[in-house]
Parts: structure tokens; C-alpha cells; sequence
């Protein structure tokens, strides 16, 4: 009995990421729901500077690379190009997300382009050598913050849902993590109903997926799934923070 096969639409490659890096996770997560969901041949990704900068060469479907932080620009470009047959997604990490590409992300979010957005929160800069990002909790020891993230001299972290959950726009906005197996299949669904709003036209979805960076955190890959759960989702809730279709909206009475 085949209990798991490799997803078709991930290459069969071995992946940059450091040991422990759940990045993988996510890749796999991805491909599944675009095997499931038969969209593979009409899939374009998009993925900017970052730790991603390579996934170009981990999914079998088409690929663009995008300038730092534009991510969310080139796929609104793509979709609306061609809305009835591209299903588009942009795979970005926090730096890029929610620093240099925070208004292109804000934007798409306001105007609910019909994208998929796989956004993933390791509290760091990866690729660039972890320095501090907009979501470094605080006190977190960074490369740039040797001494803890000061709040009263850099501001607090960027929570991405919980912002884009006041406007108007955005159609389906959920925080997940994959630190464990039940958060896995848990970001699956979440994953897989953000690509399902996007074939159905209902508009923007955002998956925050809250991840590790055991290289950069200066950890073992396993202490760093603890921290994951001991001090990220503490500050980082997980859950569904707008989904319009149902009605949710987080924080409304």
C-alpha cells in the first residue's frame, strides 16, 4: 500500500535549504494542493529575492523571478493578462513581504486581486545573513539586533494578518505553522481553500505560514520547531483572520 508519493507538480531536486528549514515542508504542501486540485499546467509562481529566490527549480509548474518585495505586482500583471486560464501564486518570505514589498502587498490586498499568496514568517532575514526583519519579535537576537530586537528604538513587529484583516479587500487571510503534524495538515487546508478562492474568482487569499530558520536562529533544527511554538505562535495566534465568503473577520464583536 503507497501510503505518500512525491507530489508531480515539485521537481525531483534536492533543495538549497539549510538542514531543519521547513521551507520543504511548505514546497510539498504547495505541490500537493496543485496536483489535487489539476492545476499544475495552468500554474504560474512567483517568487522574489529571499530564501525562494531558487524555488524556480523545485516546481514543475511556470515560474517567474521578481525584483525584491514585487512579487504581488508581477502576478496582479499576470493574472489580469490572462484571468480565465492562470491560477497565480507568489511564494515571499517576511523581508520581502512585509518590508520592501509591503505596499505592493497592502495594494493587492485593497484592490482583492484574484492571487494566492504563500507568505512565510521565520522572523528573520534568511538568505541575506538574519539580520533583523519587520517581524523579529522583540528581544529576538538577531545579526543587527545582537542585544534583542529594543521596541522603544525599532518598533514592534509587523502582524500581516491582523493588518490586512481592516481592510475592505482581501478575501481569505489565515495564519498557520508547520512545527508539528497537526498544524502541517492544518496549513494544507488552509493552502489548498486559498488556491480553490483563486479558481473560483472570489479574490485575494494570503497564508501566513509561521516557520523556522534554525541556521540564522542559531539553533538545532528540533529546539527551533520548539521555539516555533513556544515563543512565535504566543505573538503570532494562529487561525482564520478574514475569510468574507464565511463571514469571519477576527477582532469584530
Amino acid at each position: 500500500m503507497v501510503v505518500f508519493d512525491k507530489p508531480h507538480a515539485l521537481a525531483d531536486l534536492p533543495m538549497h535549504y539549510c538542514p531543519g528549514c521547513t521551507h520543504g515542508i511548505i514546497h510539498r504542501l504547495v505541490a500537493e494542493c496543485l496536483d489535487e486540485l489539476g492545476i499544475e499546467g495552468r500554474t504560474i509562481g512567483i517568487a522574489p529575492v529571499g530564501c525562494s529566490v531558487m524555488a524556480y527549480n523545485y516546481f514543475n509548474c511556470d515560474m517567474i523571478e521578481a525584483a525584491h518585495g514585487r512579487a504581488p505586482a508581477i502576478a496582479t500583471g499576470v493574472k489580469r493578462a490572462d484571468p480565465e486560464n492562470h491560477i497565480v501564486f507568489t511564494y515571499q518570505g517576511d523581508g520581502d513581504l512585509a518590508s520592501i514589498g509591503m505596499a505592493e502587498t497592502v495594494h493587492a490586498a485593497a484592490r482583492n486581486e484574484n492571487i494566492t499568496v504563500i507568505f512565510v514568517n521565520n522572523a528573520i532575514y534568511g538568505m541575506t545573513g538574519g539580520q533583523m526583519a519587520p517581524t523579529s519579535l522583540p528581544g529576538q537576537v538577531t545579526q543587527t539586533s545582537p542585544y534583542g530586537r529594543d521596541t522603544a528604538h525599532c518598533g514592534f513587529p509587523i502582524k500581516v494578518c491582523e493588518m490586512l484583516s481592516e481592510l475592505d479587500g482581501p478575501e481569505y487571510l489565515e495564519r498557520v505553522a508547520v512545527n508539528n503534524v497537526k498544524n502541517v495538515k492544518a496549513a494544507k487546508k488552509a493552502i489548498k481553500k486559498a488556491f480553490e478562492n483563486q479558481i473560483n474568482n472570489k479574490g485575494f487569499s494570503l497564508i501566513e505560514v509561521v516557520s523556522s530558520c534554525p541556521t540564522n536562529w542559531g539553533m538545532t533544527p528540533q529546539k527551533a520547531l520548539e521555539w516555533v511554538e513556544e515563543k512565535m505562535i504566543p505573538y503570532y495566534p494562529l487561525g482564520v483572520y478574514k475569510d468574507r465568503t464565511a463571514g469571519i473577520v477576527k477582532g469584530d464583536k
